[in-house]
Parts: structure tokens; C-alpha cells; sequence
């Protein structure tokens, strides 16, 4: 089976760092015309500079997923200069952590704006492009956190458990033109954002004590499923959250096999 992106228009949010960086450079590896979105103006000339046999001409698109118009503005001037959108892909994200008494408003309404209203503005954005072409594919990140919440992560894990619902609806929204929507739940794999390769050695070594498959995750891990979901092997798959957390807690004691191995 060989995916090949060759023609396809594909935006990545949140794409200047880390996951996002990586999934763009799959995506622009395996033939797409690929617009990564983000904040991060250096982020996203680094980007262009780090990886410049890929073909990025300039730095991106810079643009706040919150900003609705702006939102807007970068779709229509994507749809304006490529014909079409194929694939979107809402990568961009923050964390909040704080117990629910002490979390102070302003971190909760932030959350949710970037993880939630981000993903509703994109889609809201590309849906009529995805309708008038009768194809598209809207791959949108949740979390391991809205299978299993953390104490002190009430934000988050309540705003990935948003974005889970929210794909499934617009997943039955946009059925009927041949658009699929899915989600899916990264585990423990190390970013700026989580520091877990920060911590003491012993700390990791109970956090990977939760995995069937004890290893960190990496960026490819993530990348290999939406080549997949964004590719034609997938258009009977829409609605979904996949879990790609190498089977956090598929058992109550994962590390017992490691132990008895």
C-alpha cells in the first residue's frame, strides 16, 4: 500500500513546532501542497529553513486559529490561489493545568478557545470548499486526556472531550459530499508542551509503566495514522477517535508482562 498526496492541498495548524512540525513535513514528504498555520512567525521560518529540499517557498501562514475572520481570510485566499482544499488537519493546541477551585478563569476560557472554538473556525471555514469539490478529510487532535482525564488537567481534558463530539457531528454533517471527520488521542509523547522528557528517570519510569507498548511515543507515530486517515485507504472511516497512546492502560497493570517477560 503506497499513499501518495500528490495534487492534494493540505493545512496543518499549530504547525511551526513539535507534532504539528512533524506532521507537515510527512505530509509535504509524501507530494501535498502543504499551508502550515500557526502563531509562531519564527517558528514557521524555521520550519521553512529547516526542511528546504521539502519545497516551503516562504514561512507559512500566520494565523491566531481563535480569530474568526482571520480564519476566514487564510482559507479563502488558499482556496483563491490552489482551487481546493483537501485535507485539514487542527493540530494546534495548549495545555491548562490547575485543580478546578484554584484555576483561574482567563486559563479556562484560553483552553477552550484554542482547542475548541480553533477547531470549529477551520472547519466552519473549510466545509463549503470540502461540499462544492464532494471530497475532504478533517483530521482534528484530541487527547489521551478525554479517554482518561489527569487531576489538575479539568481545561483540558474537558476540552478535548469537546473536540471528540464535535467531530462526530460534523462527521454526520458532511457525510452526504463524501467528507470524513476523525479525531485522535495522542499518548505520552514528549513535546515542549508536556515536558516528560524532563522528568526524573524514576517519574518516567512509572509513567511508561502505564503502556502496553513501553516506549515514548514519537512524532511519527502520530503522522504514520493521518497519512492514513487522510488518504483514500480511509474513506469508509469517519466519526471516530483513535487512540494512539501505545494502549495506555489497555490493562489495569500493563508493566506485569514486562516484569514476567
Amino acid at each position: 500500500m503506497q499513499i501518495d498526496f500528490t495534487g492534494k492541498v493540505v493545512v496543518v495548524t499549530g504547525a511551526a513546532t513539535g507534532i504539528g512540525r512533524e506532521i507537515a513535513r510527512r505530509f509535504k514528504a509524501e507530494g501535498a501542497t502543504v499551508i502550515p498555520l500557526d502563531v509562531n512567525h519564527e517558528g514557521l521560518r524555521a520550519l521553512a529553513a529547516d526542511f528546504p529540499s521539502e519545497g516551503w517557498n516562504d514561512a507559512g501562514v500566520v494565523c491566531d486559529v481563535r480569530d474568526t475572520e482571520a480564519v476566514q481570510e487564510v482559507v479563502d485566499g488558499i482556496i483563491a490561489a490552489h482551487g481546493r482544499i483537501d485535507v485539514l488537519i487542527n493540530n494546534a493546541g495548549v495545555n491548562a493545568v490547575g485543580l478546578v477551585e484554584d484555576l483561574d478563569r482567563d486559563v479556562w476560557d484560553r483552553c477552550f478557545d484554542i482547542n475548541v472554538r480553533g477547531v470549529f473556525n477551520t472547519c466552519k471555514a473549510v466545509a463549503p470548499a470540502m461540499k462544492k469539490q464532494n471530497y475532504g478529510r478533517i483530521i482534528n487532535a484530541a487527547s489521551f486526556a478525554a479517554i482518561m482525564p489527569s487531576i489538575g488537567a479539568s481545561a483540558y481534558a474537558a476540552s478535548k472531550a469537546a473536540v471528540v463530539q464535535f467531530s462526530r457531528t460534523l462527521a454526520g454533517e458532511l457525510g452526504p459530499w463524501g467528507i470524513t471527520v476523525n479525531s485522535y488521542a495522542p499518548g505520552m509523547i514528549p513535546t515542549a508542551m508536556n515536558g516528560l522528557a524532563d522528568l526524573p528517570e524514576g517519574e518516567q519510569s512509572k509513567r511508561l509503566d502505564m503502556l502496553t507498548v513501553r516506549r515514548w511515543g514519537e512524532t511519527d507515530d502520530i503522522a504514520d495514522l493521518l497519512c492514513f486517515l487522510a488518504s483514500d485507504f480511509a474513506g469508509y472511516i469517519t466519526g471516530t477517535l483513535t487512540d494512539v497512546s501505545g494502549g495506555k492502560f489497555s490493562t489495569q497493570a500493563p508493566s506485569r508482562a514486562y516484569n514476567e517477560r
